[in-house]
């Protein structure tokens, strides 16, 4: 048996988990711009992700051979500086491929996110049926202070909007 004390230490952290999750959910939402069309959950977000991520990365590759399929024709001209300019322009069509692997690993790796957010979600959904959301409800009206956690979701600012690097240096200096 759960001691009052840890029970209600536990309905804390899980109404806490609930709230960041939902607020991670507002966050991928925005970022779609449309609050209409947005995602049910993040994972969904994720996923998208990772298929227009795909999607781009298999345009790009078609395009690189397209443009090797050319070079190709080019190098048949037995002219040297048409041939030093096709072995460049090879050169550089291979880091675009060698590059391109970002594609495979980025899938994979919010592929792994996604599972561990549907494990969180699904447990943390098992915990709210378990205890109840009506008593979740209550304490977390309880516990809504203000938040001393830094906000994460908020990401690399733009130029212009950031401190610039000069700022933060006069601040030291």
């Amino acid at each position: 048996m759960i001691a009052p004390e840890e029970e209600r230490m536990l309905k804390t952290l899980l109404v806490e988990m609930f709230a960041h999750i939902s607020s991670m959910r507002r966050e991928f939402a925005a970022l779609q711009g449309d609050s209409k069309n947005n995602f049910a959950t993040m994972a969904d977000t994720l996923d998208a992700i990772v298929e227009n991520t795909e999607v781009a990365g298999n345009a790009i590759l078609e395009s690189m051979e397209t443009i090797g399929n050319s070079v190709a024709k080019l190098q048949s001209v037995k002219d040297p500086t048409t041939a030093a300019i096709c072995d460049e322009i090879l050169d550089s069509s291979n880091k675009v491929f060698e590059a391109c692997a970002f594609q495979d690993l980025t899938g994979q790796r919010i592929t792994r996110v996604v599972k561990s957010l549907k494990f969180m979600e699904d447990h943390i959904n098992r915990l709210v049926r378990m205890w109840g959301k009506e008593e979740l409800a209550r304490l977390a009206a309880e516990v809504a202070a203000p938040s001393t956690e830094p906000d994460l979701l908020e990401g690399p600012k733009r130029v212009g909007v950031a401190i610039s690097q000069d700022d933060i240096d006069k601040l030291f200096a």
